[in-house]
């Protein structure tokens, strides 16, 4: 991490045993030892906290693109349904239409023309000569 070599910690001990002195020296050891366990727990902890949250972005989008396709299927079934009913609207309108006709005694325009070209002709009517009589 730092790069301190074994030599470096050796002259590092033998500096701290001429300043700090041998009573004081196991207790500084204590406590630096446990300066560096709260440095290493609070660095723990952080990467912890970054990697959750990374985790957390991810189930988020997951769930955002979720939440896209149930909208995405939500409005075509409402487009479907629009149809679906504007087709039984079209549907019924016609069959009201054609039960008023039928009620009033008119014929309807449109089945009228089907009925007079469905007729069949026969020869004599044809060339313009009236039916023989049967």
């Amino acid at each position: 991490m730092f790069d301190i070599g074994f030599t470096e910690l050796v002259i590092i001990g033998i500096v701290s045993l001429l300043v700090i002195g041998p009573e004081r020296l196991p207790g500084t050891i204590r406590t630096v030892a446990a300066w560096v366990h709260r440095i290493k727990r609070g660095f723990n902890d952080v990467r912890r906290e970054v990697e959750q949250e990374l985790h957390n972005d991810a189930v988020l989008q997951e769930l955002r693109k979720t939440g896209a396709d149930a909208k995405a299927g939500a409005r075509k079934m409402e487009q479907d349904l629009r149809k679906s009913i504007e087709y039984e609207d079209k549907t019924a309108t016609a069959d009201a239409d054609t039960s008023d006709a039928a009620l009033s005694g008119e014929p309807d325009p449109v089945s009228a023309e089907t009925a007079a070209a469905q007729e069949p002709q026969s020869p004599a009517t044809k060339s313009g000569q009236e039916p023989p009589p049967q």
